[in-house]
């Protein structure tokens, strides 16, 4: 199993922009689907975005046309860059991955979360 980190979370007005990485250390990053989940209190974790090993890309609607998943084998890396942040999309993002991860069943590796906040 892969170990994950988040980092690049803070808070930003509605409106703004901000970009989350996730860096991967052990091996196998480019055999892994990779995405991004987001948790905001007294929700259920959900889906936003997902990263095929050959790059095929998922949104979820609410995030369509505002948010950008990208991956870099090289560095075993995975970015979501956020644009048009609204106040709900305030929440906990977590990275995560795994070989037979899909859009209803999460990979096994999660990193700790990095907290995104929308406020003015």
């Amino acid at each position: 199993q892969v170990q994950l980190v988040e980092s690049g979370g803070g808070l930003v007005q509605p409106g703004g922009s901000l970009t989350l990485s996730c860096a991967a250390s052990g091996s196998g990053f480019r055999f892994l689907t990779m995405g991004w989940y987001r948790q905001a209190p007294g929700k259920q974790r959900e889906l936003v975005a997902q990263i095929t090993i050959s790059s095929n890309t998922y949104y979820a609607e609410f995030v369509r046309g505002r948010f950008t998943i990208s991956r870099d084998n090289s560095r075993k890396t995975v970015s979501l860059q956020m644009d048009s942040l609204k106040p709900e999309d305030t929440a906990a993002y977590y990275c995560n991955g795994g070989v037979t991860a899909t859009r209803t069943t999460a990979g096994g590796s999660w990193g700790q979360g990095t907290q995104v906040t929308v406020s003015s």
